[in-house]
């Protein structure tokens, strides 16, 4: 019996090829150039792109080919890894307030509610200045705040899921909290919670290159989109390739992602739709 793949449209397409072509780019990157991120060419400054310097160079003469390159590593890095702290969190909070409901509902959810009030940037210089930078306290703070998004949508579907028949029936027959909780509810949400994982992965890339951009994020040597951003800003009229080609990068990354994102979303509610 042949499976059937689903018809995807065409800025699909694209963005999957888009995708698909920035991280074999970024992953064997290393491999095409003679240059190293960190890597100075004291013969060529600040110059345009060029054959032996295919994005140009910056101020002080590396390579901006390889150092785009490792900011989109570093910036789906911190996505992925944020995301995959987030998720967890968001899906247990989320399914626990939601089925035992009542008091520890209450007291959950507004707990999620003072966490929501707190601005965001503000959380993130409180950790940079106590702990200082750090590339993992940077992915764990924005995994730490994208959970509670995640929180809210798994509750939702949890207050439809807590009636059901499946679930009146396992409780019929003694089952735990945790077994009801495990085996009948995570299960039957893992639709909205990947298709919100989709959203969260270009949110994360953004809200990182936000946070680099300010400079509260990757610190030297390593860098990301955002720092390439930030330090190609003071020189965008004299050499406009140190802006244009990581903003380029961003913009094509993020849009990538959210297409991909709606079309997963589109596909599963197809899916699910009866026949």
């Amino acid at each position: 019996m042949s499976k059937t793949f689903p018809k995807l449209s065409i800025p699909s397409k694209i963005a999957g090829i888009a995708m698909s072509a920035l991280i074999v780019l970024s992953i064997s990157s290393p491999y095409f150039s003679e240059w190293d991120f960190e890597q100075m060419d004291f013969n060529a400054m600040e110059t345009a792109p060029s054959l032996t310097h295919w994005f140009g160079t910056d101020q002080v003469g590396r390579d901006l080919y390889i150092r785009t390159m490792s900011g989109i590593k570093v910036s789906l890095f911190v996505s992925l890894l944020a995301t995959l702290v987030s998720i967890p969190i968001g899906v247990t909070w989320g399914s626990v307030a939601g089925y035992i409901g009542g008091r520890v509902d209450e007291l959950m959810m507004r707990f999620v509610d003072v966490l929501y009030s707190l601005p965001f940037i503000l959380i993130v210089i409180l950790l940079t200045v106590i702990f200082g930078p750090n590339l993992y306290l940077l992915f764990g703070a924005l995994g730490a705040i994208y959970w509670l998004d995640m929180a809210r949508i798994v509750r939702g579907q949890t207050l439809k899921l807590k009636n059901a028949s499946f679930v009146l029936a396992a409780e019929a027959q003694g089952a735990s909290t945790r077994h009801i909780l495990l085996h009948h509810i995570i299960p039957n949400v893992r639709s909205p919670v990947i298709i919100y994982g989709t959203i969260t992965v270009p949110a994360i890339i953004l809200a990182e290159s936000f946070i680099s951009f300010l400079g509260l994020g990757i610190q030297e040597p390593q860098t990301s989109l955002g720092v390439l951003i930030s330090d190609g800003i003071p020189d965008m009229e004299t050499s406009p390739w140190l802006l244009l080609f990581p903003s380029a990068c961003l913009i094509l990354m993020i849009w990538s992602l959210n297409t991909l994102g709606d079309e997963l979303r589109d596909q599963l509610d197809q899916k699910m739709k009866p026949s």
